[in-house]
């Protein structure tokens, strides 16, 4: 029985229930309205008092009317609501989920309902005048900036620029990477009811999915072998981010839109070592190259020397000729050619 109990309420605090609110301009006018009428009634009441023998009914209309301007009213106003395009309103019945208030406008909704938004912050402030005396008798003033605290939650998408971190790869070299992910609110009760604080706990996230991603994968990889890198496969890396963060978040009531990397490079204790690796992986690679092309040049320059009859070497001339032309090929500067007059034997 305690399991099913559990199950419902789990079901009642991930289902967003979506407010039908009343029109907030006509309940505004109407209360105004009646306000206006209370003071007139209590003003009339006070002069039925002094003229009529019976002072029952005037009293009674002087209590209500009283009772609505003092207590009515002010509390009808506490029922209005605006919010702008893209944004939500949480709303507790003493401790209960009400209901979500959504959509542009100006809302009337139960005036004793409560806003609730774990992750508020100080959107708007005003500034505070504060008086304090000195010694020489003189007061110095200062302004002070007050937070007002904004209920309302956003369902625009945000982005989240968490720092960078080092982390170690899949070989074990450490490296720097950050990532950018926008999001937003989808469902606002597991927002709000699930989660102490959605934006923390989407940050938190991030760094968890970013290091259990990050060290399944090489900095980078070999030309030879095909395997995926954080340089050279950072679009499919990226993905399996995203859908990592998602798994997580989907308790919170978010939705990841994107998540890319912004940084990556290693760390500085072995920045230096890593790039005099890669150089000497490039110059590895640029001399096999040289060579290879040098081997088909020699290849093709005797070739043509026995098809052509042009001059007929024996073995050893041939060895020194390969030897000649593999050294002029594959140099790093430019060859100085000794000229024989002589004979070439």
């Amino acid at each position: 029985m305690s399991d099913i109990i559990n199950t419902k309420e789990k079901q009642l605090h991930s289902e967003e229930i979506e407010l039908k609110a009343k029109n907030g301009m006509a309940i505004l006018l109407l209360n105004i309205t009646l306000m206006i009428l209370s003071v007139v009634g209590f003003v009339f009441g006070i002069i039925l008092v002094n003229k009529s023998h019976s002072i029952a009914l005037p009293v009674i209309l002087i209590i209500v009317s009283a009772l609505y301007f003092l207590i009515v009213g002010p509390i009808l106003f506490a029922g209005l609501k605006v919010l702008k395009p893209n944004e939500a309103l949480v709303l507790t019945f003493f401790g209960k989920y009400y209901g979500t208030l959504k959509g542009e406008g100006f809302f009337f909704v139960n005036p004793f309902v409560t806003a609730v938004n774990p992750a508020t912050s100080a959107t708007s402030t005003g500034a505070i005048a504060i008086e304090h005396p000195t010694a020489a008798g003189k007061n110095t003033v200062h302004t002070a900036n007050v937070g007002l605290v904004n209920k309302k939650i956003s369902l625009k998408a945000m982005t989240l620029n968490n720092d960078k971190q080092k982390i170690n790869d899949q070989l074990g070299n450490p490296i720097i990477i950050g990532i950018v992910v926008i999001w937003k609110v989808v469902n606002t009760a597991k927002a709000v009811f699930n989660v102490d604080n959605y934006t923390e706990y989407l940050s938190i996230q991030c760094d968890s999915a970013l290091r259990n991603i990050v060290r399944l994968y090489p900095y980078d990889a070999s030309s030879e072998d095909n395997e995926k890198s954080l340089r050279g496969s950072s679009q499919e890396i990226a993905e399996k981010i995203k859908a990592e963060i998602q798994s997580k978040v989907e308790i919170a009531g978010l939705e990841i839109l994107e998540a890319r990397i912004t940084h990556l490079a290693y760390a500085p204790e072995i920045a230096a070592v890593m790039l005099q690796r890669q150089q000497a992986s490039a110059i590895i690679d640029a001399r096999q190259m040289i060579v290879e092309g040098a081997v088909g040049m020699v290849e093709m320059a005797l070739s043509k020397l026995n098809e052509n009859d042009v001059v007929h070497l024996d073995e050893e001339r041939k060895a020194a000729m390969v030897s000649n032309l593999l050294v002029v090929l594959c140099g790093n500067k430019d060859a100085q050619p000794i000229v024989n007059s002589g004979s070439i034997y």
